[in-house]
């Protein structure tokens, strides 16, 4: 979707307090941005918001951060935040592979939902979960680097496993089936749709000690 199709897209970008549109000035000085010092969680490839805005509006006590490489999916998100009154989320548009350019070892969690599986095999490293992506990640994270990630897709979720296995991080829970497991879950849009359609939702969290 383009930005041209959505109507207002750049009075909705330009005018959203929840937009930032040069957010590499805030590099190494988020909590500034947040006026507190509470942890600080990224989702990567936010989509239209529905995760971000339930977990911001369900942990008031946490910072949000929603990343999308394509302003006019970040558009929707917007319109959605336009009457909320949360002062725990921002978001910005960016390629996860720039991450770097943005974030300095604040970031306490990294969200991983429904990203692209990328199925053919000349594409695996383009997974938001290959080794590459996970180097980005480290430089991003304040002290352990922490990954949740909620997938249907079969195919990214063991390379998932074994990227982050390979790059030295150990799970402490894993589900194949997150909708039955009990877990607190806040829902995607294709979340929802892949999983009214029978689909089950895997699920991981994952550790890694770095300091």
């Amino acid at each position: 979707m383009r930005l041209r199709n959505v109507k207002n897209a750049d009075v909705i970008l330009e005018s959203s307090k929840y937009y930032l549109k040069e957010p590499n000035l805030y590099k190494g000085n988020f909590d500034r941005l947040f006026g507190n010092k509470n942890n600080i969680m990224l989702e990567v490839g936010m989509g239209k918001g529905d995760f971000l805005i339930g977990m911001a509006e369900m942990h008031p006590e946490l910072n949000f951060i929603g990343v999308e490489k394509y302003e006019s999916v970040l558009v929707r998100a917007l319109q959605k935040l336009e009457n909320k009154k949360l002062n725990n989320v921002y978001v910005i548009s960016k390629d996860a592979i720039k991450l770097n350019e943005i974030f300095d070892n604040e970031i306490d969690t990294i969200f991983l939902n429904f990203s692209d599986p990328w199925p053919k095999k000349k594409h695996y490293k383009r997974r938001l979960t290959y080794r590459d992506f996970l180097s980005v990640y480290e430089k991003c994270f304040k002290s352990d680097s922490h990954i949740i990630l909620k997938t249907d897709n079969d195919g990214l979720f063991e390379s998932s496993l074994v990227e982050l296995s390979n790059f030295g991080y150990v799970f402490d829970q894993i589900s194949l089936d997150l909708w039955g497991s009990g877990l607190e879950n806040i829902k995607t849009e294709y979340e929802s749709k892949f999983g009214n359609q029978g689909f089950k939702i895997k699920y991981l969290n994952a550790f890694k000690k770095n300091r």
